[in-house]
Formats: C-alpha cells, structure tokens, sequence
C-alpha cells in the first residue's frame, strides 16, 4: 500500500523546534533574505529602491536602515503584511509554520496558546496569514485548450439550531427558511496536468450558486472542458464551455464527468468549520475559503516549502487595510 504523502519524510522538511531555537538576528536574517533575496538580505529602501542603505538600529536592538538618498527610516517589516508588528519577528515565524502544519487550518484561540499571545493578538496575525494566502490566486486566470476544470458550490456559516419538537422545525432548504447568514462557497478546480504537482483552485462567496457565473466567466479561459453536478445553477455553462454534468441523486460520478476534486475541497473546509473554527462569521468566510482553495493546491508540498511560500506572500503584500488596527478601531473587516 503507498504511503500518503503528509505521512512520508518528505513532507517534513522543516520544524517548530528549528524556528524556536532561533536567536532574533537569526530569524530577522532568514526575513530579511525573502524580503529583498535580489541583494541577500541586504537592505533596498522600499519608498526609492535605492540599495544605498546603512544600518541604524533602534535603542532596544531593533534593525532600522536608513537611505542615502531620500533619509527614509525604515525596518525590514516595513510596507509588508508585518509592519507596526509588536512581538519578536521568531513568533511570527514561527506562527507561519504553526498556521502551514494544520492540515484543516488553526484556530485563533489555539494560536494564542501556542505562542503566549493574548486571542485578539492571535485573530489579527491569523487572519494576516489568510489575507496573505488569498492573494496567490489575486486576477489570475486558469484553465486553456486541455485542461478540466470542476465547478461546484457548497454552504457554509449561519447554523440556526433546530427546534426541540420535530412538528415546529423548518425546512431549511427551502428559500424562505434560508438564514441570511449562510452563503455559498463556489469552488473551480483545475485538474492537475502532466508534470504539474497539483491544479490550481478558485474560490468565491455568493449567495447562492446562481451568482458565480459572473465570476466563473472572468477567471477560467474558454477553452476549458467544465465539469459540473446537476444543479439547475450550472445550465448557463453550456453557453460558454464544453461542460459535462454528472446527476448525484443517480450516481457520484460517470465516464464523462466527476466533480470528486472539488467535493475533496469542501470536504477539507468542512472538517476546518465543524472540528477547528466550531463557527464562520460571514464577513469572513471569503477568506476562509481562499485559505482553503491555497491549502488544497500546497498540499503536495513540504511544510518548509509552504512556510516559504507564505513568507513570500507576506513580503509582497502591503499593510493589511482591514486588520492593520483592527482591535483599536473596533472595525469589521470587508
């Protein structure tokens, strides 16, 4: 019997003991490598990309630059996801590989248990990360001449307990029982191809599936053959793809189409809902589901490679506009 992949030694290529034991110069140079890794490390200015900059650190031993040419003070968290960070750059390195090491996701209240942080302290830098990992799919198109897309849609969020007494419960599959809360996560799942690890996903929140096709149009190619269940949703596809349906109230699947990728996504961000978040406010649950869309395409990959690849992503990403003073402001994010 083959072993799965997360059981192999491959898949183990980095530690929370090796970040841990990290002194802070160690963990500032492994940031500072992915931060500017043109120049190893040494520091760019990010306002002039000037790479004439010269060390002035801060009072308490905190790495500062200065450029020559326009005097901007800065730190190699500046302009980044990090920046007016607060903890020692080792925690939130090492909340990187804790976040990557949960195959379903890690939620806030055990992330602030796990470095010592108060939970509003852990929801913010959480949820960082899944702005980070939303961002790797941002505009980008997938699909073309060849490729298999699976397109399928499941709810989420806004669980209304049922009555005691079965003659007072409602049915909430129907419309006028629906809770507003709950919305549709729409999925589109690239098939992995030749000599490519693992397909690319998309993930989207509507109301319902019928409000996905405007963004199923905008980010697969035309090209693409469409596979699909029997949802009445779904028939608009014929217009623009070569699509197959596969009817599950007769069968999972049939020789011409299968939607068992997708279904393995819901299935992943099911287990997250139910076994680690127990809840998902719907203003949050578009990220939710972009964290889970990068999770299953990195899944075949080690967990140094991951930690690696959200690190990148953090470096390229602004100040986040919606957590950056978050707390302070008492704001919902969008």
């Amino acid at each position: 019997m083959a072993q799965h992949f997360l059981l192999s030694a491959a898949a183990r290529t980095l530690s929370l003991r090796q970040v841990m034991r990290m002194e802070e110069s160690e963990a500032w140079q492994a940031f500072r490598k992915v931060r500017w890794p043109d120049t190893d490390g040494e520091a760019v200015c990010p306002r002039c990309d000037c790479p004439s900059c010269w060390e002035c650190p801060r009072p308490n031993g905190a790495p500062r630059s200065r450029c020559k040419a326009c005097e901007y003070d800065f730190s190699p968290t500046s302009g980044t996801l990090f920046a007016h960070h607060k903890l020692p750059i080792r925690d939130y390195l090492a909340a990187i590989a804790i976040f990557c090491n949960e195959v379903k996701g890690k939620n806030s209240l055990a992330l602030s248990r796990d470095l010592g942080v108060q939970y509003k302290t852990a929801f913010v830098l959480a949820h960082k990360i899944r702005e980070a990992m939303g961002t790797a799919r941002k505009g980008e198109r997938i699909g073309g001449a060849g490729c298999v897309a699976e397109v399928d849609g499941a709810y989420f969020g806004g669980h209304i307990r049922p009555e005691n007494r079965k003659a007072a419960r409602k049915d909430r599959r129907l419309s006028e029982n629906r809770n507003d809360k709950r919305q549709c996560v729409v999925l589109v799942c690239e098939r992995p191809i030749a000599g490519v690890e693992a397909g690319r996903t998309l993930a989207t929140v509507v109301a319902s599936e019928d409000g996905a096709m405007g963004f199923i149009k905008a980010r697969l190619d035309r090209g693409t053959t469409v596979h699909a269940d029997e949802a009445a949703a779904w028939n608009e596809l014929h217009a623009h793809f070569d699509t197959r349906r596969v009817n599950h109230s007769v069968e999972y699947a049939n020789a011409d189409a299968c939607v068992n990728h997708a279904e393995s996504g819901f299935s992943r961000m099911r287990r997250a809902e139910l076994g680690h978040h127990h809840h998902i406010a719907g203003p949050y649950l578009s990220r939710y589901a972009r964290e889970m869309a990068w999770r299953e395409d990195h899944r075949r990959r080690s967990n140094g490679v991951q930690v690696q690849s959200v690190l990148k992503l953090v470096v390229s990403n602004p100040p986040s506009v919606d957590f950056c003073g978050y707390w302070q402001r008492a704001r919902q994010a969008a």
